[in-house]
């Protein structure tokens, strides 16, 4: 009869694990903001990139920016990994903790502190929902613009980490354009705070460096953003397509033509036809692909594209053209493509949502090799595109529990945005690299490139504590060879894909 192996238990390793709790529990005072428990820390163990798990060593609960400060600096003096953590909707792993890290969730930074109506702007904590903002003024008439599909749950610390965009990017911009300032605490412990609520300010443009930089160089306690006023009028269409080179070759007119639409959206025969069977928006199912475009402005402007619009994707073969007729058919449009995701549960029990960007003339090709590659790796996908800048969101449809389902799916991703790459686009437009997509980075960057980004990295964290082994890829040196390299076949992170 074989005994059973107990796993063995690292005396050392829990001792300084308790040493590290009672410390932090002296800084956070109350102990119910430091937890350390297998029940109380496993709803962190992973983001909205669900297949890949990890636990936290300790997650801690910040209340204060004083604290945060506190922490940082305490692992900092005790060379402690630290992975920052807003609401955990990031959908690249970038929030994903090590087995031997703090991870600082910001939760309860969750207010708006103030509300200037005179120079447009909000200040905010980082885990104030991106909704919320505009919730919180457009009883004024105003809006923040910037709004990805989970704007009910993301967090506007976190959009500014990610620099995400969402369906009206293409008009008003991502993150980076819309704020105005932000508090940041870095790994020692220093407090800085860059911009303020003007649009310019003095030297370096640290707040940019900081947008986008996905938790690596601080940790970001507070923002300020810019809000908008509602546009008098705004009309959204809804333009079916028998396929979608007919509706690639209209976006690239559309813009062209010198109409900016405020979104400008595609979705392809599969996801129109789950998007409309959840939500029952009135979408051409029939259609190989759907165009959502969407004018705001004053009534006259708003009618004039509308008809450019129009008259371009007639010549370019549209199959329908439905204009909303009232606010409540326009917010029915895109409460549709805000659920595209989640509609898609209907497909497969899992799905993955790839980030890439590539230039707008190259949105049929870019389409054609996925659908080719959807045929190599015997997985369905459905496709969301930010059409105007050219974002594309392929969802690779699996099931996770199935381990070669989840390999070919890990590498019918990297393919795609190795294509994006090929094409003249970029890894990500908005979800970020993380470590999803870690290891493609020496598709874009040579090496000389990477180290350039490194050397800023540790300009702010020397010893690479804050959210490590995110963004760059583990082993550098992969220019000369021009392949990706791996750690004996796998990464540090032995769940993470292995492209």
């Amino acid at each position: 009869m074989t005994q059973l192996q107990m796993p063995k238990v690292d005396n050392q390793a829990l001792e300084k694990r308790e040493l590290y709790v009672s410390e932090l529990q002296k800084i956070l005072i109350k102990k119910e903001n430091v937890l350390s428990h297998s029940d109380e820390i496993k709803p962190y163990e992973t983001d909205a990139l669900t297949a890949y798990r990890q636990m936290p060593m300790i997650v801690v609960l910040p209340e204060t920016v004083e604290q945060v400060s506190s922490i940082l600096k305490f692992c900092n003096q005790n060379k402690i990994k630290v992975v920052p953590r807003g609401a955990g909707t990031g959908l690249s792993g970038g929030s994903l903790p090590l087995k031997d890290c703090v991870l600082m969730s910001m939760s309860k930074f969750n207010k708006i502190i103030e509300v200037d109506y005179e120079n447009r702007c909000v200040k905010a904590q980082p885990c104030v929902t991106n909704l919320s903002i505009t919730h919180a003024v457009q009883d004024k008439g105003f809006y923040y613009a910037p709004d990805p599909s989970s704007q009910m749950a993301c967090s506007i610390g976190g959009n500014v980490a990610e620099n995400s965009g969402g369906v009206h990017s293409l008009k008003y911009g991502a993150t980076t354009n819309n704020i105005l300032g932000i508090e940041v605490v870095l790994m020692d412990g220093t407090i800085v705070s860059f911009g303020g609520k003007t649009m310019d300010s003095e030297g370096y443009d640290f707040m940019g460096l900081m947008t986008g930089s996905e938790g690596l160089l601080g940790v970001i306690t507070q923002v300020t953003v810019k809000i908008l006023k509602k546009p008098e009028t705004v009309k959204t269409a809804l333009i079916g397509f028998s396929s979608i080179d007919d509706a690639g070759n209209s976006v690239s007119q559309i813009i062209s033509g010198g109409c900016i639409p405020a979104g400008m959206e595609i979705m392809d025969k599969a996801l129109t036809k789950a998007t409309d069977d959840h939500v029952k928006a009135g979408y051409p199912t029939d259609a190989e692909a759907m165009m959502i475009v969407e004018f705001d402005g004053t009534e006259s402007e708003v009618n004039e594209y509308m008809e450019i619009v129009k008259s371009i994707c007639q010549k370019n073969n549209s199959s329908s053209f439905k204009i909303s007729e009232s606010e409540e058919d326009r917010k029915r449009f895109w409460a549709g493509r805000k659920a595209a995701f989640p509609a898609c549960g209907v497909l497969a029990p899992d799905y993955l949502c790839m980030d890439g960007s590539i230039p707008r003339s190259k949105l049929s090709e870019v389409l054609k090799e996925i659908n080719r590659l959807s045929k190599k790796y015997d997985l369905p996908v459905a496709n969301a595109f930010h059409a105007g800048d050219g974002n594309l969101h392929p969802l690779i449809m699996f099931d996770a529990n199935d381990e070669e389902s989840l390999r070919k799916t890990e590498e019918f991703g990297a393919e795609i945005l190795k294509y994006c790459v090929k094409v003249g686009g970029a890894l990500t437009g908005e979800h970020g690299v993380g470590i999803e997509k870690r290891e493609l980075m020496c598709e874009a960057f040579n090496d000389v490139d990477i180290q350039q980004q490194l050397k800023i990295k540790l300009s702010l964290d020397p010893y690479s504590l804050l959210n490590p082994g995110k963004v760059y890829p583990i082993l550098r040196k992969c220019a000369e060879e021009g392949r990706v390299h791996v750690h004996k076949g796998k990464t540090k992170f032995p769940d993470i894909p292995r492209f």
